[in-house]
């Protein structure tokens, strides 16, 4: 693989006060439904090559110069015509531009598709996608969730004894809900009525039926893959609290008790402001919050037809039984 040098290692440390990714529309511009609430329908992309971490290269840093964008960009574009596609998804493109000595090959084994099927990412001066807290750094986990990871039960066997041993990403069933991975199926389709928002994701073809009419979350005991969603208005933003998550469908590790907080801004024609914040003071000391920029788009979304661990899950279990089969005859 083509390595490259990071420009950004060496470079002075300079703070620069970060700026909206968009310059906020006037209240009285803003697209509004007939019911006066600002209109958030259509198809939004969220392709952003920013990395959901600040690189410990950016540290202190919260924004790129012109110049150092510009390069970003260039070098960037230059993985991208002799990279495999695995490796320029979600924070992997950053990690090769900044020599990440972490970064690790996607499908090194088997190799992937070529960029042709990939969007074009979108660069911006941003650093992180992470805002709060100021470091662009996810809080450390507390000492319950290190203990509670600690203790988690080994699994024993293979990953082919069973359809349940393969994980519901494997199985087709459910990337998580918010989907915060860009460059790969990370469309949303949002409509919405005086009472309900519906967002839809093209990834797994996802959807969630959001009342916004004041209607109560699910009593605690009822819990849910991709949990509970609330919505309402403030003001011109439109905010999603999602509670009631079932063990296997939290987030980063967090426990069910997870509460995500979803704001919907639309600063301009064509971008909006996605805030989300997680809050679970049994993993992370403090909740913190990350900001994607929504890029609006004219195309519609595409079936997401995941088959690998659907379809062919018969094919991977017996596969398996056939190399055990065949390592028992002498």
């Amino acid at each position: 693989m083509k390595r490259v040098v990071c420009p950004f290692a060496v470079a002075p440390v300079v703070v620069v006060a970060l700026a909206s990714v968009a310059v906020a529309q006037e209240p009285s511009q803003v697209p509004r439904t007939a019911d006066g609430h600002p209109d958030l329908q259509g198809v939004w992309a969220n392709n952003t090559a920013t990395p959901m971490q600040r690189p410990a290269a950016f540290e202190g840093k919260d924004a790129l110069t012109d110049e150092e964008l510009a390069l970003f960009r260039a070098r960037a574009g230059e993985l991208r015509e002799n990279e495999q596609a695995g490796n320029l998804l979600g924070d992997l493109l950053i990690q090769q531009v900044l020599e990440d000595p972490n970064f690790r090959e996607f499908d090194a084994g088997t190799g992937n598709y070529n960029s042709f099927w990939l969007v074009e990412r979108e660069l911006d001066h941003r650093t992180s996608l992470v805002v709060d807290p100021p470091t662009g750094r996810i809080p450390p986990i507390t000492d319950a969730a290190r203990e509670r990871r600690r203790s988690l039960p080994r699994p024993t066997g293979g990953r082919a004894d069973s359809h349940e041993r393969r994980s519901l990403l494997d199985r087709c069933v459910s990337y998580g809900v918010p989907n915060l991975l860009a460059g790969y199926n990370a469309y949303f389709q949002i409509a919405q009525t005086a009472d309900h928002v519906v967002i839809y994701q093209e990834l797994i073809h996802d959807a969630r039926v959001i009342p916004i009419d004041g209607t109560p979350h699910l009593d605690d005991s009822v819990r849910q893959l991709h949990g509970d969603s609330r919505g309402r208005w403030e003001g011109d933003s439109l905010v999603v609290e999602t509670t009631n998550y079932s063990a296997r469908g939290a987030y980063r590790g967090a426990t069910q008790n997870v509460r995500v907080v979803e704001r919907f801004t639309r600063v301009a024609d064509e971008t909006i402001e996605y805030e989300v914040t997680f809050d679970d003071s049994d993993t992370w000391g403090q909740p913190w919050t990350l900001m994607i920029p929504l890029s609006r788009s004219e195309e519609s979304i595409f079936e997401y037809a995941c088959h690998e661990g659907n379809y062919a899950m018969e094919g991977i279990l017996a596969g398996a039984r056939s190399e055990e089969a065949a390592a028992t005859q002498p």
